[in-house]
């Protein structure tokens, strides 16, 4: 602190002993600015666009750098005057105004701000009293200088009104606490764009954009929106007036596949682009013009090939009553401080005014009595007020202001009287300024939100040529912020002109649509909307377009051809309708009726000799269970149910037994009864007809226990397996216990390996008909069907495992019934001479 005090005391001393003794105040220059003025009680500043260029000066800072030249504001004007002759607003109050031209440059800009803060030009007194500083601002259109101005002017409180910045980054209230506009915010311009985009389908977009705040803003905002939804192909920024950046970007726009441009430029840059653009002939292109170019004289004849169709947002268009027959009246003024006017007189009638410049060859003088009212321009044109409208809010949202202020229409947070004209301050105003709510001559709402951003509502425009050649700037719709939710954008789709061959909306996507039954595959590298449109796997469906995953089908379903569904799959098992079905049945029904035929047949002749020496009741009882085995097939044809999976392997494994076990005894009998004829053999009396019938039983029951133990832990259920055919469901009757199923079985061939070794040990026994070789052909077969079955099995899909278990079952039941009973019956029925004691003696003693 004592350094600071040290410092301050010797520049004081410093500027004391070397202060001139003439006291008289001046300058050190001053700022040779474009601009108009008239006198109030309270001024008003505004900074233009008139010019749109400047040729700098040298600044080699050997020497006093060169002002700059403009080579190159009515409605304010206008509206001023308007202001002023209203005895509601501001009565007894004249509003007057300083306006300059920043010629498009920031430092002309600078500059003009810095003398409407200052208001000391021609000072020439002590006390340094010059040009009213003003209350308040209105400009600058551009926001790269709007953002360079407010940091400048807020220091003061003093406010500014923007007519056409729109950089989102001015609604940061901590940064540009005094900023205010009535130009919506470029966040709400990239909304509006996103809408137009997401409305048309498009997702493969370029941008070009200017290399300042504005354009960054605007792409960062834009990548940020259509990150969402769709891509941006590529960003091409330019500085201000960098023309060697053009031909890049053409080339750029050229070679890119999106056919989509948003263009983020001012006008004098879209211009040069535009230039490039027609000159390398790009007509395959969707432009969106920003709101700075999008109702520009760009649309013209001459660029409609290439820029035909272009869409712009465009800020609301309003009427202004009254201004055009105030623009034609205006008159030329040689003051120094309305230089405007004589440079607009100049422009417009190609002339020059000679009083204060030297003669130039060729340039006709200026008179000062043309005629405005016959030449048409765009000047006079004021169908399409939309910037000068902005304008025309901006002063009366001032003067609104200014009017709550002096006249306590609201309650003043600064004193409890109402403010003097001669001590308002611009921080007072720029409350006052903050609360405007009010309606203006069109019926139409003014007010700032807490940003300082007046509500958003744009108008969408479309370059159209009229039947007279020229091109015009068509509303096809409109964009409302205080719309209800999903209801801002309208469109007149009919009223919008794309130029495109056939008339049609044009495309815009790195890769086409992915259709139902595909999936997205990003190609490595590349941005998300570039991609391949992939088949959904089998068993897989999207029903979907544009999907990045395909979903996959319940258990019970499959995919359908297309992958866009899935579908029941096709539920097979061995049914009564199916061709193999009705075969199987018949055939099983057939052996029915064949055990029963022949039970018949032994019934019918059980008194005869053959019957009687071949064990009656036991061959009563097989045909019972051959019988029973042919029906029990039929559980295994037919839609498995919880009962007839149960039904199907305990009447299948009991009926089985009970025949395998009759055979063995039949077997045991038969060798019993050879030993019975030896000398000394009486082992047949202790294995008589009961034991016989116990012995059946008793293998039965144990079969018996096997059921009941697998049926009663894990019985066999109905089951859909999708395990070995992804189209079919196979219903099957699962075994539950694989454990249980092996035990029956097993104890099936466990019977029938012994039957078969025994009956093939007595098959040279001298018995009466040698059944012992029957009884062993019967049991090969039921061996080998039964062994061949297990692979067969295994191996066979769906419906067919159960015709092969079907089948093992006919061919096993059909060699017993054959082998062991259809020579008997051939004798019985055919051969009856052979059917009688004297027959069975001369076959057993051949030699009497």
């Amino acid at each position: 602190m004592k350094c600071i005090l040290y410092v301050c005391i010797i520049i004081d001393f410093f500027i004391s002993a070397h202060a001139p003794t003439d006291q008289k105040c001046s300058v050190q220059g001053d700022f040779n600015l474009n601009g108009l003025y008239k006198e109030g009680d309270i001024m008003l500043g505004g900074i233009f666009a008139v010019h749109l260029g400047a040729i700098p000066p040298d600044l080699s800072f050997t020497s006093k750098p060169e002002q700059w030249k403009c080579e190159g504001l009515q409605t304010m004007v206008f509206a001023i005057e308007e202001i002023n002759k209203d005895d509601i607003l501001l009565p007894n109050i004249t509003l007057g105004y300083r306006l300059y031209d920043n010629c498009m440059n920031l430092q002309v800009a600078m500059r003009a701000a810095s003398t409407l803060i200052g208001g000391v030009d021609d000072i020439t007194d002590y006390h340094c009293e010059g040009l009213p500083s003003v209350i308040a601002i209105v400009g600058d259109p551009l926001s790269s200088h709007s953002i360079a101005i407010s940091r400048t002017v807020s220091a003061f409180g003093l406010p500014l009104v923007s007519y056409c910045a729109t950089c989102s980054c001015l609604s940061n209230k901590m940064e540009f606490p005094t900023f205010f506009r009535t130009v919506p915010s470029d966040a709400f311009q990239v909304k509006v764009i996103v809408e137009i985009i997401k409305h048309y389908g498009w997702t493969w977009v370029g941008v070009v954009a200017t290399d300042d705040d504005y354009g960054l803003n605007a792409v960062w905002n834009l990548n940020e929106e259509i990150s969402k939804f769709g891509c941006i192909s590529y960003t091409e920024t330019l500085e201000i007036d960098e023309k060697a950046r053009i031909p890049p970007i053409v080339r750029t726009i050229k070679h890119s596949s999106a056919k989509v441009v948003i263009a983020f430029l001012p006008v004098d840059d879209m211009a040069a682009l535009v230039k490039a653009v027609v000159y390398e002939n790009l007509t395959d292109l969707q432009w969106i013009a920003s709101e700075s170019w999008s109702i520009s004289s760009l649309a013209s004849k001459e660029n409609f090939n290439s820029f035909g169709g272009t869409i712009g947002i465009a800020t609301k268009r309003g009427q202004i009553p009254g201004l055009e027959d105030f623009l034609l009246e205006i008159k030329t003024d040689y003051n120094s401080n309305n230089n405007l006017y004589n440079l607009f007189w100049e422009t417009m009638f190609e002339c020059k005014f000679y009083q204060n410049s030297p003669y130039l060859p060729n340039v006709k003088p200026c008179t000062g009595l043309e005629d405005i009212k016959g030449k048409r321009s765009e000047y006079t044109d004021v169908s399409q007020l939309r910037i000068a409208y902005n304008v025309y809010q901006a002063v009366y949202a001032l003067a609104h202001a200014l009017n709550d202020l002096l006249f306590c229409q609201n309650k003043s947070r600064f004193e409890d009287k109402c403010m003097n004209i001669r001590d308002i301050q611009p921080h007072q105003l720029l409350y006052y300024l903050g609360q405007v709510n009010f309606t203006n001559a069109l019926g139409e709402g003014v007010a700032f939100d807490d940003n300082g951003d007046e509500l958003a509502a744009f108008d969408i425009v479309n370059w159209q040529l009229a039947d007279d050649g020229t091109v015009q700037i068509v509303p096809i719709g409109m964009f409302d912020v205080t719309a209800p939710p999903g209801q801002e954008l309208s469109l007149n789709e009919d009223q919008a002109f794309w130029n495109t061959p056939f008339g049609t909306i044009p495309k815009s996507v790195c890769s086409k649509s992915c259709q139902p039954g595909t999936r997205k595959s990003v190609r490595i590298g590349e941005p998300i909307c570039c991609f391949d449109c992939v088949q959904c796997e089998d068993g897989e469906f999207n029903n979907k377009s544009d999907s990045f995953s395909c979903l996959q089908c319940p258990p019970d379903f499959w995919s359908n051809p297309d992958k866009t569904d899935c579908v029941p799959k096709e539920i097979e098992y061995l049914s009564y309708q199916d061709e193999m079905g009705i075969v199987l049945t018949i055939i099983l029904l057939s052996g029915a009726f064949l055990s029963l035929a022949a039970l018949a047949v032994f019934l019918y002749y059980r008194n005869t000799p053959v019957v009687k020496a071949n064990n009656s009741g036991l061959s009563f009882l097989l045909l019972v269970s051959l019988t029973l085995c042919f029906l029990c097939a039929l559980c295994f044809i037919g839609q498995p149910s919880g009962l007839t999976c149960m039904l199907r392997h305990a009447v299948f494994g009991l009926s089985f037994v009970l025949s395998v076990s009759c055979i063995l005894v039949k077997t045991i009998v038969v060798v019993m009864a050879f030993k019975a004829t030896m000398p000394g053999g009486n082992v047949v009396k202790w294995f008589g007809v009961t034991q016989q019938k116990g012995t059946v039983f008793f293998f039965t029951s144990i079969q018996c226990v096997i059921c009941v133990a697998w049926l009663t832990t894990a019985p066999p259920f109905p089951n859909k397996n999708t395990k070995y055919q992804t189209l079919k469901i196979i219903f099957e009757c699962d075994v539950g216990s694989l454990t249980g199923f092996s035990c029956l079985l097993g104890y099936i061939g466990l019977l029938a390996g012994a039957c078969c070794l025994l009956a093939s040990l007595a098959r040279n026994l001298p018995d009466n008909f040698n059944e012992a070789k029957y009884i062993t052909f019967s049991m090969l077969i039921f061996c080998v069907v039964w062994i061949t079955f297990i692979p067969a099995y295994i191996s066979s899909p769906g419906k067919f495992t159960v015709a092969v278990e079907v089948f093992a079952i006919l061919a096993s039941s059909f060699g017993i019934l054959f082998a062991i009973f259809a020579p008997k019956c051939y004798i019985i029925l055919l051969k009856p001479e052979l059917n009688s004691k004297k027959a069975l003696i001369r076959r057993q003693f051949p030699d009497n």
